[in-house]
């Protein structure tokens, strides 16, 4: 029986750990986790907020997923995206899923994420495109 997902794992490329460490860390605001000293040889970085982890290990013949993505829940959806925009980062609304309000960005490597937050349908929240 499945009960959580313990993390998400995204590819990138060789030596983009410090451009990974300043969008998780200072863009996104997560905090970076040691990886076990086996796996941290391989390079890549761990990084933690609010029960969610995120796994970046390197792939020698990277390629960004031009559809897959995590959705990553925020609260606050408006000010997280204004953080997001106000460290250079891009910022595109999508309203196509009823009962959220949710944006996508992309991290220096091009993975693209899902930032989502539901709301309740009656309360007529804006819907930015």
């Amino acid at each position: 029986m499945l009960t959580a997902v313990d993390h998400v794992q995204l590819a990138a490329p060789p030596g983009s750990e410090d451009k990974l460490r300043a969008y998780y860390q200072d863009v996104l605001g997560m905090r970076e986790i040691s990886k076990p000293p086996v796996l941290a040889a391989r390079g890549g970085c761990w990084f933690t907020a609010g029960g969610v982890q995120l796994h970046l290990g390197v792939e020698e013949d990277f390629r960004p997923a031009r559809k897959a993505h995590p959705g990553l829940r925020v609260t606050g959806i408006e000010a997280y995206a204004d953080r997001i925009r106000e460290r250079g980062a891009d910022v595109v609304w999508d309203d196509n899923l009823p009962g959220h309000r949710r944006f996508y960005s992309h991290d220096p490597v091009g993975n693209r994420l899902e930032f989502l937050e539901p709301h309740a349908p009656d309360a007529g929240g804006p819907t930015d495109g």
